[in-house]
């Protein structure tokens, strides 16, 4: 299994520097609040305004920067953008429910296979553990060895074994514990490939609201033929908070993604190797029994 690999901040970087170039010129221009009059005004330079400059009918007024907020933003976005941010919101609260749901699964497995580890080398016939496993069959593990044993069992129903007949059943063996194997981490496997969509689309997911946010910038200035933050600020805002979202969606998938991968791998090693511990014990006892 290969390794997930993404790199959203390599593609953001080109808009984010677009966003940057275009708003630079915009903190240049900013216009005084109100310019002083008679003699004063030919010493006393003009003051910028500090704070966020609103325009209503025409007239500025400076109101304070606090005031932004994430449901402030979302509020006052146009339709499209508020279908992104919800489609991403939902992406990121399904992704850490899957990441929830798969680590507590890995969880239950690693414990599960070291009871059964320790009851396998406990000493005990191979009958007796198929006896207790086969009413127990809820591990891979235990899969795994119910698979070859009962293979290897199937063998012996006919009779006796010649020696021709060993390579067939020591195939037939391997074979049924390598099918279980592959069944198995299908079924631990389930839902990766979400995050792994998650990870890829969701940094465009945000690009494509960032872009529909500054062509409404763009629409405002436009419209109001000024260029001052206040007409120009509000897209802005809008455009980076959806790319935010689609990181804070993009990130954790891809991380857990690239997690579980290497633990699921990892666990698939250590199947196979049972799967020839118990290959080599069950060839050896098939020696001993051929005629």
């Amino acid at each position: 299994m290969g390794m997930f690999k993404i790199k959203p901040f390599a593609v953001l970087l080109p808009a984010l520097m677009a966003i940057a170039l275009m708003a630079a010129p915009l903190y240049a221009q900013s216009v005084p609040a109100a310019a002083p009059t008679g003699e004063a005004a030919q010493t006393t330079p003009l003051a910028a305004p500090t704070g966020s400059v609103d325009v209503v009918g025409g007239e500025r007024t400076v109101s304070g920067l606090g005031g932004i907020s994430i449901s402030g933003l979302f509020m006052h976005a146009g339709p499209l953008v508020k279908v992104v941010l919800l489609l991403l919101l939902a992406a990121s609260i399904w992704t850490w429910m899957i990441i929830f749901n798969k680590w507590l699964a890995m969880s239950r497995l690693h414990k599960r296979e070291q009871a059964f580890e320790r009851v396998f080398w406990s000493g005990r016939s191979l009958d007796e553990l198929y006896s207790q496993f086969s009413s127990h069959n809820n591990h891979p593990f235990t899969a795994v060895f119910l698979a070859g044993f009962r293979e290897w069992h199937r063998a012996f129903e006919k009779g006796g074994i010649r020696q021709s007949q060993l390579a067939g059943i020591k195939d037939r063996v391997a074979k049924a514990m390598n099918i279980t194997i592959s069944r198995e981490l299908d079924v631990i496997q389930s839902q990766l490939g979400f995050l792994a969509s998650v990870a890829s689309t969701a940094p465009f997911v945000g690009l494509f609201g960032t872009v529909w946010g500054i062509m409404n910038s763009f629409a405002a200035i436009a419209a109001r033929h000024d260029t001052t933050l206040a007409v120009v600020a509000p897209g802005i805002a809008e455009a980076l908070c959806a790319t935010a979202m689609g990181l804070m969606a993009a990130i954790p998938a891809a991380f857990f993604y690239n997690t579980f991968v290497g633990s699921i791998g990892r666990y698939g090693n250590q199947l196979d190797t049972f799967a020839d511990e118990l290959s080599g014990i069950l060839s050896y006892r098939l020696d001993e029994k051929a005629e």
